[in-house]
């Protein structure tokens, strides 16, 4: 693989980590801030509140910047807001940090996907697009635990410090990693609207709102399960969140080749079995080490569809495949958002601290069905436009596509071919 696609993983470990890490910490900001754990449920939806804000906007208004010097931006306001985060005084401008962070979430995650897929050759791009990803997942191992861990000791603003601390770090591995690559050549607001108004896009969309919110309606309150119902001690959050980082990693290195491989049976398996592990969870919950088995395995079957998922609308929406996948994450944190909102619902209700995992669930069940019916719409489409188990369509092809017609610039040429200019393995 390309070397950039290095610099593309720290940044995405970076981000994961300030995405994830406020799960860990719900406790203590909400003691500390005098607030209840549910409410403080707010700063995860606000976060994912500014991916849905920005993903579409930011990636619109830098859609004439070249690629190198959009992310490096992108990374400089996700700095900017978890430093805004750590200095907040009250809950309010805390939860104002949280959003200005999340606003280049989606957008990095789309221009960055794109920039991966350009990276090597046909056939592989699910495994480069993986590979960023596995950023995120490597956050939840290391990144995640180690910032619980520091918010507990240190305080919880000490952890959103060194969070910006690696921001500062993918911004400059960016500038130096990623070869000069041109912006997509504008196919109008119209054009692209169209594109995002495939159906199978918008399918697409609403299966990683629903199968996501399975997700997050759990995990958003994990740490407060595993303390009040398996009976764990605040010093064992860490380790537990690990373990979900695990069970994503192994997701996340399954997810690319299955991908490549059989995308929609691919993403079927992996919402079935969420729905499953999920339901089983609210069970698993009482004992400490099946509890322990279902993090790994909710974390690997989760992580497992959003490959597939990203793939699926960047394939789809050919004249702007930028656009559809930063609108992809813009999915994913809707349903970041929804998920804790729905799984604090059932909290606020008194149903008990497991009963998320009944909610996350029937969402993922939902998620499931929405993909079905996509696949079934999808076997009536003309063969050019299909998704079959070898994928007729590329991510390359799609970024070959939104590039067309852009000869005239030096970097031009190349735009939608395979090119690794920094390490000669794809």
């Amino acid at each position: 693989m390309p070397l950039a696609l290095l610099a593309l993983a720290i940044s995405a470990f970076g981000i994961g980590t300030t995405e994830f890490v406020m799960m860990g910490l719900l406790p203590d900001v909400a003691d500390d801030l005098g607030t209840s754990v549910p409410t403080a449920g707010y700063l995860v939806s606000a976060y994912a509140l500014g991916v849905v804000i920005g993903a579409p906007l930011l990636t619109a208004l830098g859609s004439r910047i070249p690629r190198r010097r959009m992310l490096v931006a992108l990374m400089a306001v996700f700095t900017v807001g978890n430093l805004a985060s750590a200095f907040a005084p009250d809950f309010g401008l805390l939860v104002a940090g949280r959003l200005l962070a999340g606003l280049p979430h989606g957008a990095f995650f789309g221009v960055g996907a794109v920039v991966a897929a350009r990276l090597v050759r046909e056939g592989r791009q699910a495994r480069a697009v993986a590979t960023m990803f596995l950023g995120l997942t490597i956050a939840n191992i290391v990144g995640v635990p180690a910032a619980t861990l520091l918010g507990q000791h240190l305080g919880w603003r000490a952890t959103f410090l060194v969070v910006a601390a690696i921001g500062l770090v993918a911004m400059a591995s960016l500038a130096r990693l990623i070869p000069p690559l041109p912006a997509e050549q504008p196919t109008g607001l119209g054009g692209e609207l169209r594109a995002l108004a495939h159906p199978q896009v918008l399918l697409g969309l609403l299966t990683t709102v629903f199968g996501f919110a399975g997700i997050f309606a759990v995990y958003s309150y994990l740490a407060s399960m595993m303390t009040e119902v398996t009976g764990f001690a605040a010093g064992t959050v860490p380790v537990v969140l690990a373990l979900f980082g695990i069970g994503m990693t192994l997701g996340a290195l399954a997810a690319g080749p299955l991908t490549d491989r059989a995308l929609r049976p691919t993403l079927y398996g992996s919402l079935a079995a969420l729905a499953l592990v999920l339901a089983a969870f609210h069970f698993t919950a009482q004992v400490k080490w099946a509890a322990l088995v279902s993090v790994v395995v909710i974390g690997a079957v989760g992580f497992l569809t959003t490959t597939p998922l990203q793939m699926l609308v960047m394939n789809k929406a050919r004249q702007a495949p930028t656009l559809a996948a930063a609108s992809n994450q813009s999915a994913f944190n809707l349903a970041n958002a929804g998920g804790a909102w729905v799984g604090g619902l059932a909290l606020s209700a008194g149903w008990g601290w497991t009963s998320p995992t009944l909610v996350g669930a029937v969402l993922a069940a939902v998620g499931l069905a929405v993909a079905v019916a996509a696949g079934l719409l999808d076997r009536g489409a003309p063969d050019g436009s299909r998704i079959v188990a070898h994928g007729t369509e590329s991510a390359g092809s799609a970024a070959g596509a939104a590039h067309a017609g852009s000869a005239g610039d030096a970097e031009g040429a190349a735009a939608g071919a395979v090119r690794p200019p920094l390490s000669s393995g794809s």
